[in-house]
């Protein structure tokens, strides 16, 4: 078999090959070559192994993924995949077999393997599904119960709905379908970003896949195979968003230890063996960290253990290394009867079976465990529910017939075996046909699940089988999707707020028509909505001192645009941040400003000043707010922002802040923005906090049904994540200047690379 490499303009690998599987190890080869360190970055991430040569920074992200069993989820779904999908499972394992073959040369290529010291090590098959795993596991959001629990706890349950808005770490897009009947062609087109946590290199790759069954452009997932989120066929383009859903429970658990392990508190009011081990994370320059692993009949446990939440997590010892709590591996007392003795798990290290077991002693002989004594009560840990746990299934079954999918019809049956994250899918063909529908798992269960934390001991929190997903139609030929309320509103707790849903709408009813290369304008439309109930305080303010009158007056007259030239829209988020502080700052939420004792890795969601930000039109629109004087608060805002040093333009302070796993020798000047996060330009800064954007469009898309080649992407960077190279940053100035670059589909246009 053979491939061929050609590469455009802006160095996006365009891959040709004789079979299926020759392409999938052509795909897994360029991306190694290109992308060398973000895949090994990425799967030593899912592993729980980045602190090994990143340091203390990645250890609480390390830990846990080793206590999420991130890795151990990804085999047991590719070991499920090779006997329901053999097919699928072989076509993973040509891509592994690429990445492994140019993972070398792509480590030679890339300095930071010489500054770290890393040396790449063999790929394993279930890799791609882990890398998968682990950049999708917080999409849902399951850290929002945490806060939602505190919330609830110090200001009472309409504290849920004050502050329900997407936040901290919440991923979403744009996304828009036009019918031909809304286009110039007479076909339709898509149209869309998906924002996320702006990465370096970008966490999407451009690629093209051809071989005799077909021939695919798209938005890739370095270190997984195929195009799963955003492709265009030639006969039929699809795109996704973010839903929305809420698909994780979190369990408060009641633990205790026995002479034979860990037990847990279930419904039926009978204590259940726990499988449990340790599991040794390797630090750079510092040593290694020990930690519990245990699992309950809900899920892994992810924060605490059996002597409760904070015990076991890694904090900063008095010489600055990590350490852990000493783990009790004695006997604990607590109330209940024992379980029945169980089979011991395959990595139970005691390997002594359920309660009540025997362990075995020097010589070989067994002695009785002693009996728990009843205490008044157990401590809490949470234990983490997710469906790939439960199901062995990361529906990576879709990825073939995606691309081969030839119709709409097509595009909608690959997206049946969808699990996670649960998407809005909208598709379009040639034919005219048109798909908006939900995929994904989302399990049926209790409200309170949904809501916040949920006690395991109680009966009633049980998964009950799955949601059916629903679909949705066009409204005089437009469908857009944001992140808003729409098809999963009953999936769903938090949504974002329907501002930049609703100006795309606007915006695309401005014309009876459009093409292709019209849609970038929409991309780029920095209008701020969401500023009105700000901007309503301050008309309402008098007896302000002259200067804060001033800017007073000339924020009521600013056109609500974030761009990053504006001295106006600076101005506004410098009054929007001071509101913020102040508010953040008055007694009635001081109860909040605690840090409670979760995993480091789970604590943005849980930061008061960040949910103030995103909350903020909710809680200046309420009619009451826990006896804060707003207007006080907002006077105080202007005033203190008309003391300061006068704004610069929003750009000056509004500049990108990408992540990067490990930071540049000589650090880029990253530019100035415009946008913001409720703006269709979703830049996003947390207000209060910092101007620095790290969220925004991972990339831009326009997929033409007429003629594909019409099409139109582009990325933040590049498509090289080696430094230096003339295609490490080469798109950047298009992204900021809202451009897009064609999609090119004319081989004899393309330079040839290579053949093998």
């Amino acid at each position: 078999m053979t491939t061929e490499t050609y590469r455009d303009a802006w160095g996006i690998p365009h891959l040709r090959a004789s079979g299926v599987r020759a392409l999938a190890h052509a795909q897994g080869r360029v991306t190694a070559l290109d992308r060398a360190w973000q895949l090994e970055v990425e799967r030593h991430r899912s592993q729980g192994t980045s602190a090994a040569f990143l340091g203390a920074a990645a250890l609480s992200w390390d830990v846990f993924a080793r206590r999420a069993r991130l890795d151990d989820t990804a085999r047991r779904c590719f070991t499920a995949l090779e006997s329901r999908d053999p097919e699928t499972a072989d076509w993973v394992r040509a891509y592994v077999d690429g990445v492994n073959e140019g993972l070398a040369e792509g480590a030679r290529r890339a300095p930071e393997f010489t500054r770290t010291g890393l040396t790449p090590t063999p790929w394993q098959p279930w890799n791609p599904l882990g890398i998968w795993l682990g950049t999708h596991i917080l999409f849902a959001g399951f850290p929002a119960k945490l806060w939602r629990e505190e919330a609830i706890r110090h200001l009472g349950p309409e504290a849920v709905g004050l502050f329900a808005t997407d936040g901290p770490g919440t991923a979403g897009s744009n996304g828009w379908l036009l019918s031909g009947e809304r286009t110039l062609t007479g076909l339709p087109l898509l149209a869309g970003d998906p924002h996320r946590f702006i990465e370096a290199p970008g966490v999407y790759q451009q690629i093209r896949l051809s071989c005799p069954e077909f021939d695919v452009v798209g938005l890739a997932v370095p270190g997984v195979p195929g195009i799963a989120h955003f492709g265009h066929t030639g006969t039929v383009a699809w795109s996704i968003t973010n839903a929305m859903a809420d698909y994780q429970d979190v369990y408060r658990e009641r633990l205790r230890r026995t002479g034979a392990g860990v037990e847990a508190l279930g419904p039926d009011g009978t204590w259940h063996r726990a499988r449990r081990h340790t599991e040794t994370v390797e630090i750079a320059g510092e040593h290694p960290l020990e930690i519990e692993i245990i699992e309950t009949d809900r899920g892994p446990v992810i924060a605490g253990g059996p002597e409760g939440l904070g015990t076991t997590e890694p904090r900063r010892s008095d010489d600055g290394e990590a350490e852990a709590e000493p783990a009790n591996d004695g006997p604990r007392a607590a109330d209940g009867a024992d379980a029945q003795q169980g089979p011991p798990a395959p990595d139970d290290e005691s390997c002594t079976g359920g309660a009540g077991g025997n362990r075995v002693v020097a010589g070989g002989e067994a002695e009785a465990d002693p009996q728990p004594q009843p205490e008044a009560a157990a401590e809490t840990a949470l234990a983490l529910r997710y469906p790939p746990r439960v199901t062995e299934d990361l529906g990576f079954s879709s990825l073939l017939p995606l691309l081969r999918a030839r119709r709409v019809t097509d595009i909608d049956a690959a997206f049946d075996t969808w699990a996670e994250p649960v998407n809005v899918v909208q598709a379009a063909d040639t034919e005219g046909a048109t798909l908006h529908r939900v995929a994904g798992r989302v399990p049926l269960r209790s409200e309170a699940n949904r809501t916040r934390l949920v006690p395991a001991w109680q009966p009633g929190h049980e998964w009950h089988g799955w949601h059916e997903m629903p679909r949705a139609g066009l409204t005089d030929g437009i469908a857009v999707m944001a992140n808003q309320r729409g098809p999963a509103t009953h999936l769903g707790t938090e949504f974002a707020p329907p501002h930049r849903a609703t100006r795309i709408r606007t915006l695309l009813d401005e014309r009876p028509a459009w093409s292709a290369a019209d849609l970038h304008a929409i991309h780029t439309d920095t209008h701020l909505a969401s500023a009105t109930p700000l901007l309503d305080h301050l008309a309402g303010l008098d007896d302000l001192t002259p200067g804060a009158a001033r800017l007073r007056d000339r924020l009521l007259a600013w056109n609500r645009r974030m761009d990053a030239d504006s001295a106006d829209a600076a101005a506004y988020a410098a009054v929007r941040g001071a509101v913020v502080r102040h508010l953040a700052a008055h007694p009635a939420f001081a109860a909040l400003t605690e840090v409670p004792a979760y995993p480091e890795v789970l604590l943005p969601w849980l930061a008061l000043l960040p949910r103030i930000a995103f909350a903020l039109e909710h809680l200046l629109s309420a009619e009451e707010l826990y006896g804060v004087d707003r207007r006080a608060a907002v006077r105080a805002a202007v005033e203190e922002a008309a003391a300061g040093t006068p704004a610069g333009p929003w750009g000056a302070t509004h500049r990108l802040a990408p992540w990067r796993a490990l930071p540049d020798e000589q650090p880029y000047d990253e530019p100035g923005l415009s946008g913001d996060h409720d703006c269709v330009l979703c830049t996003s800064a947390v207000a209060g906090l910092t101007d620095l954007a790290a969220r925004g469009p991972a990339a831009r898309y326009v997929w033409d049904l007429a003629r594909r080649e019409d099409s139109r992407w582009v990325v933040p960077f590049g498509a090289s994540g080696v430094p230096g190279s003339p295609h490490h940053r080469d798109q950047l100035p298009l992204w900021l200047g809202g451009e897009l670059a064609p999609v090119v589909t004319d081989w004899d246009r393309l330079e040839k690379e290579t053949d093998v």
